[in-house]
């Protein structure tokens, strides 16, 4: 899927907003890998999830923060 916000690979915050909220399984997986590789992914997941964590039912916003927490070795 292409995602509106995401230009040459690189994963803003609003490319990851984007992957988090529409994309599909193979969007999870490239961000995935892009995260593992790359910390300040991982912060760029929890900084867009914070902004959402306060609706309980913004699920896959939940998922993602707290897989980015478990990398980054932070407790919830």
């Amino acid at each position: 899927m292409l995602h509106r916000h995401l230009t040459h690979q690189q994963f803003t915050l609003a490319g990851i907003d984007d992957i988090i909220a529409r994309g599909n399984q193979q969007d999870w997986i490239a961000l995935r890998w892009a995260a593992l590789g790359d910390r300040t992914i991982l912060d760029k997941i929890m900084r867009v999830c914070r902004a959402r964590i306060a609706d309980p039912y913004a699920q896959r916003y939940h998922f993602w923060m707290h897989y980015a927490q478990e990398h980054m070795g932070e407790s919830a």
